[in-house]
């Protein structure tokens, strides 16, 4: 097992969106965040040897992530394709071998129903913008449905809602840790060069 810090190092050469949607939430997940995600679900047994899915994938950051820890296989979705293309130049630029599928749907409608253990990994839409609100909701239930555990990145004071939403649905917060989440300018509505989100990611048995 790698350490932490070797994985950040890994993970600083993927490229984040070329025109991010403001509507999709599309913000590259920070490499120290990443890296500290993955680490910590290897650390309780969660990526190697196990299938790996990445709900909201985006440029890859996760997926490839998790695919420098040895799983079985892993599954990068999101419903804008062109994010997809540079996740797939960003996997020759990580060098994984790790069997990787990208795959263009919906990740609150997924059309898969893995057979074998089974972890997902989400920085899901926090629901800032007005027709996105409470988009994480509905990556959870996905979650829910295809995963014996998942690791998500929410908004700051998100561990009620999150624990009940997992006791809801048969699941069960065990871990939960801060992270910071550095934005940088990208949209016209952003009024500083880069910004730190309070976040927190939670860890659901489900």
């Amino acid at each position: 097992m790698g350490t932490k810090r070797a994985l950040e190092q890994q993970l600083a050469v993927v490229a984040g969106f070329e025109r991010p949607k403001a509507s999709l939430e599309q913000y590259r997940t920070p490499p120290d965040l990443a890296a500290h995600l993955i680490h910590i679900a290897d650390l309780q047994g969660d990526v190697e040897d196990r299938l790996v899915v990445d709900l909201g994938t985006g440029t890859g950051m996760l997926a490839l992530a998790a695919a420098l820890r040895g799983p079985t296989r892993v599954v990068g979705v999101d419903v804008d394709p062109k994010p997809l293309q540079t996740a797939r130049e960003n996997r020759r630029r990580v060098g994984t071998r790790t069997d990787i599928e990208w795959v263009n749907a919906d990740a609150t409608q997924l059309p898969l129903c893995p057979d074998e253990p089974t972890t997902v990994v989400m920085n899901p839409p926090f629901g800032a913008q007005d027709d996105n609100v409470h988009a994480d909701r509905a990556f959870l239930e996905t979650a829910a449905a295809l995963a014996d555990v998942s690791y998500s990145v929410h908004n700051a004071g998100s561990q009620q809602f999150i624990e009940s939403f997992a006791e809801d649905h048969g699941g069960e917060v065990t871990h939960a840790f801060q992270a910071a989440f550095e934005v940088p300018k990208q949209f016209d509505f952003h009024t500083e060069a880069s910004r730190t989100l309070d976040t927190e990611v939670f860890r659901i048995e489900w």
